[in-house]
């Protein structure tokens, strides 16, 4: 038994630095005072510096995070409400079509970003438009709604059936149960939702690269260009910031759901209490 445990506990720690170890060598070598990929030279922050004086860098940058910012807001609200509509249909219709909302999250992202630019240059071709901010923005949107929607749903369950109802038996119309009554209640899922829906934003390369033009690019799209010249030590500035931004997002969101899953514990031991005590 002792044998299992440390073989499972040595072969988790191996998993961990052979996933992890050349990030923690790239972060290393962003500091490096040399372009030597291999050789230590001394410390320094100039890459960083060269980072943000390079005018390309910062615009991708703002491209990246206003596409993100835009996408994960109009996905959260769609995603949201498309979330209470399944919610509320009949389960033979429900499980379908849950189903068909899941397959864009597990589908391959080349096969969604080919897909997605086929369609914006057949509809360019007849309403007039090309790739560009636009079709990136409606890309990013499509591949988030997903995410958004898986995040909702459990916190759709986890509701009382009869509150919205006796919301509207107190006098509250459709859409003042919604706006009041639902979505306090689902508020932590549509968080974790909006989270979810940036972090995959910022992090996308693929879908982005088949759907931008080349009019904008994304950080990522950046990073890529740079790697097929000789590659600079400002890779691996960049690199190590977006492992940051993107590590304390899903620090933020476990913590989230750690601390939410506590709540509802603590509400569930309160509610068998109040059972216990009325009984």
């Amino acid at each position: 038994m002792k044998k299992n445990k440390c073989s499972g506990k040595l072969l988790m720690l191996l998993t961990f630095v052979f996933l992890y170890l050349p990030i923690a060598v790239l972060i290393v070598f962003s500091f490096n005072d040399s372009k030597s990929r291999t050789v230590w030279s001394g410390f320094t922050l100039n890459w960083y510096k060269e980072l943000f004086s390079d005018r390309m860098i910062i615009q991708s940058l703002e491209i990246t995070l206003l596409v993100s910012v835009l996408a994960s807001l109009i996905a959260v609200v769609v995603g949201t409400f498309a979330a209470i509509g399944f919610f509320n249909m009949k389960k033979k219709w429900r499980s379908p079509l849950l189903t068909i909302n899941n397959i864009p999250a597990v589908n391959a992202d080349i096969i969604t970003g080919v897909s997605l630019s086929l369609l914006f240059v057949s509809a360019g071709a007849v309403m007039g438009f090309d790739l560009g901010f636009g079709t990136l923005l409606i890309a990013h949107i499509s591949f988030n709604i997903p995410y958004v929607i898986l995040s909702v749903m459990p916190k759709l369950y986890q509701l009382d059936p009869n509150l919205s109802e006796a919301a509207q038996d107190l006098g509250c119309t459709w859409f003042q149960t919604i706006y009041k009554v639902i979505l306090p209640e689902i508020m932590p899922g549509i968080v974790n939702g909006l989270l979810i829906a940036f972090t995959m934003s910022v992090d996308d390369f693929v879908i982005s690269y088949f759907t931008a033009g080349s009019s904008v690019q994304t950080l990522s799209m950046a990073i890529y260009a740079m790697t097929r010249r000789r590659i600079s030590p400002k890779i691996n500035a960049i690199s190590t910031l977006l492992f940051a931004v993107v590590l304390v997002l899903l620090i933020v969101v476990n913590v989230r759901q750690a601390q939410q899953s506590k709540a509802e514990e603590k509400k569930q031991k309160a509610l068998r209490g109040q059972r216990a005590v009325s009984i």
